[in-house]
């Protein structure tokens, strides 16, 4: 990688400069050894390159730094949904934020200490938030944690919250894992499902006492339904698991269950918790292998499309929900999709992201496109938070240089799971998900995997 130097350079100064992470005195690249908090033991499995550690480090920045601290507000703890900030913060991005926080201790950019007593204090806060059945707003107010004005009460936002307090409840335990049990506790699972149909429902409208849209198709809930089934208090059966389609398309040689617009982001989320490696369900479902070939169906979308788009190819793929030049779209991604693959949007617009959450599925590939992402534009995709959210080199060269919460997560907990595991390790050694694995009636895949060859020319 031609840029490295100047990528660790950038990264150091970034470190020092802003000073987020106290206690961290460590060289970027390095490690330091592991706290083993009890139960806990992190391996590390996978160096990484400059340009993932980069992002690794950036994006954990992200969570610590972005982030209401005022001990006097009820929006303590609340992190911002973008930078820079709207005021608005994603119920989402706490959940990543609570997960991200192991991550820091493990590699001493920031102290134990000063971690356990961030996610205490913001699950504290957490139960202090208006919520209804106990599941959260999409947005609050970062400043006043209040719901946001018109926002709808999520099932998926929540899950996501709820798997990051349960992941930092696993590794500091004490009061931590008991804040983090009873948010869990507080959620109604089942009277978010529809009785007709047994699917979750989209939103609800609490203003309006009124739910709308299902959860009827493949997309990001793999994880509602672990916790769900896992509840202790509010539980949900296989049933709603197993009521939404599984419609799986072709595309470039591989099959794929798809998402309706085939963004990768939606093959990802749960995955960034949920180890679903060497598992089936009852149908027969490997949901990592699936999230493989969508991976490389995305790829290969790319460099199909690389002819129409100057900025797709082999190293500028993965598209999904972002930013683009004329604003955010959550219609972004790539074949297969929905109704005979029409559903998904395509203008050149591609977000780091898209395939930074895909390392743990096609590492050598990913890895590669990182690298890229840094040369291809001599750093100019590099940031304060690392990767700006995307870019677009259609109509002169459009840098999008907001960064999202979400896809600061997933790009930070993958490259964690590629790298040690410990992610899957601390939200799986819950024993409210194995519960949920019995439940949901996962089984070891006895099916012999084809040896993985490395990435296709």
């Amino acid at each position: 990688m031609k840029n490295a130097k100047k990528l660790l350079a950038l990264l150091l100064a970034m470190t020092l400069s802003l000073g987020v992470f106290s206690g961290c005195g460590q060289t970027p690249g390095e490690t330091t050894a592991p706290t083993e908090p009890a139960g806990v033991t992190v391996t590390v499995l996978n160096d990484l390159s400059a340009a993932a550690e980069f992002e690794a480090q950036r994006s954990f920045a992200f969570f610590w730094e972005q982030v209401n601290l005022k001990e006097d507000s009820k929006g303590y703890g609340l992190i911002a949904d973008r930078y820079p900030s709207s005021g608005a913060a994603s119920i989402a991005s706490v959940g990543f934020g609570m997960a991200a926080l192991p991550i820091g201790v493990e590699h001493g950019w920031v102290t134990k200490e000063e971690a356990q007593e961030r996610a205490e204090k913001t699950l504290t806060s957490m139960l202090g938030l208006e919520t209804v059945h106990g599941f959260y707003y999409h947005f609050y107010t970062q400043r006043t944690g209040n719901p946001t004005k018109g926002v709808e009460v999520s099932c998926i936002d929540t899950a996501l919250l709820v798997a990051g307090a349960l992941v930092a409840g696993e590794y500091f335990g004490g009061n931590v894992e008991a804040l983090a049990k009873q948010i869990y506790e507080n959620v109604e699972w089942n009277w978010y499902v529809n009785p007709k149909t047994n699917q979750f429902y989209m939103g609800y409208n609490a203003d309006k006492d009124k739910f709308s849209g299902a959860w009827d198709y493949y997309a990001e809930q793999l994880v509602m339904y672990f916790l769900g089934a896992g509840s202790p208090t509010h539980p949900i059966g296989i049933e709603t698991y197993n009521s939404f389609t599984r419609s799986k398309v072709n595309y470039g040689g591989y099959d794929v269950i798809h998402s309706w617009f085939g963004s990768i982001f939606t093959y990802q989320f749960s995955h960034a918790f949920v180890d679903f490696r060497g598992i089936v369900d009852a149908k027969g479902v490997n949901w990592f292998d699936n999230s493989i070939n969508a991976t490389l169906a995305s790829w290969q979308f790319a460099q199909d499309m690389s002819k129409d788009y100057k900025t797709l190819g082999k190293y500028s793929w993965g598209m999904t929900a972002c930013d683009g030049p004329d604003g955010y779209s959550g219609l972004y991604g790539s074949a297969p999709s929905g109704a005979g693959s029409t559903c998904h949007v395509v203008d050149g617009t591609v977000p780091p992201c898209g395939a930074i959450g895909s390392i743990v599925f096609t590492p050598d590939l990913v890895l590669e496109t990182m690298d890229y992402y840094y040369d291809t534009m001599d750093g100019q995709l590099a940031g304060k938070y690392g990767f700006y959210d995307a870019y677009n080199l259609e109509n002169g060269r459009w840098i999008g240089k907001d960064v999202i919460g979400i896809d600061k997560g997933v790009s930070l907990l993958m490259i964690e799971n590629y790298r040690s595991g410990m992610i899957w390790d601390l939200f799986m050694n819950c024993d409210f998900m194995q519960t949920a694995l019995e439940v949901l009636q996962f089984q070891p895949d006895e099916t012999p995997a084809e040896p993985f060859l490395g990435m296709p020319e």
